[in-house]
């Protein structure tokens, strides 16, 4: 069948185990990404909500309220191993955007 995707989905238990390991314990990393990958700034929180094998998906709390951001993976994305490496490099990323940011 042409153009069915044939790429194995996330079981629920990595889902949720990568989602309740950012959110406790990379919280602030998660903001970060959100304050220089999605550009703003003013983003006060940000809650991994979902992933798949081309994105990482986060709610985002921002002056007007809680918009979704999506991150497209810069690697492929198949396992939950895959998912940390991505999402390091995701932030690492972030990190430098920030740092090479003259204050205002």
């Amino acid at each position: 069948m042409a153009g069915h995707d044939t790429t194995p989905q996330f079981t629920e238990d990595v889902v949720a185990g990568v989602l309740a390991h950012m959110n406790g314990d990379h919280a602030d990393d998660s903001l970060v990404i959100c304050h220089a990958l999605g550009r703003r700034p003013d983003a006060t929180a940000a809650v991994m909500t979902g992933f798949d094998h081309e994105a990482a998906i986060f709610d985002v709390t921002v002056p007007e309220g809680v918009v979704e951001m999506r991150f497209e993976w810069d690697r492929p994305v198949v396992n939950r191993t895959d998912v940390r490496m991505a999402v390091v490099a995701m932030f690492r990323d972030a990190q430098a955007r920030l740092e090479a940011t003259p204050e205002r």
